[in-house]
């Protein structure tokens, strides 16, 4: 299950970090912060869901609770990448970066966080439920 996070959380974290850095020094300063993480969020969750299918498909025995811990633990790597760079990389306190997170921009931004730790099981469900359709003939 540690290694499945890992492997989520690396993923969908570099193509962020891509979608991040072209929202901030082109998208932005054209529409705006919110605009802009309007658009950038449905890419990363497009992102997160081929992923976290990905994974799903090469753990065809992936129980609820695995699929759940899979996503918590992306998560929490997420948050600790996020603040590291907000501190480490733009000089932000710790404090500063969570008040971030209470603007409109960060609160779209968190809660696509969220549904980004809820894809795996998302997923895993949505499999599930496809298996279980009678097959077409």
């Amino acid at each position: 299950m540690i290694a499945a996070a890992l492997r989520y959380f690396a993923i969908v974290f570099a193509a962020a970090f891509a979608f991040g850095t072209a929202r901030t020094l082109w998208i932005t300063p054209a529409i705006g912060a919110t605009a802009a993480v309007l658009i950038e969020v449905p890419l990363i969750l497009i992102v997160s869901a081929i992923t976290a299918r990905a994974i799903v498909r090469r753990r065809p025995v992936l129980t609820r609770s695995a699929a759940l811990g899979i996503g918590a633990i992306a998560f929490l790597l997420l948050m600790a990448a996020e603040a590291t760079l907000a501190v480490g990389a733009f000089g932000m306190s710790p404090g500063g970066w969570l008040a971030t997170l209470n603007a409109m921009p960060g609160r779209i931004g968190l809660a696509g966080q969220l549904v980004y730790a809820l894809m795996p099981f998302i997923v895993r469900e949505a499999a599930g439920r496809q298996s279980s359709l009678p097959r077409r003939r």
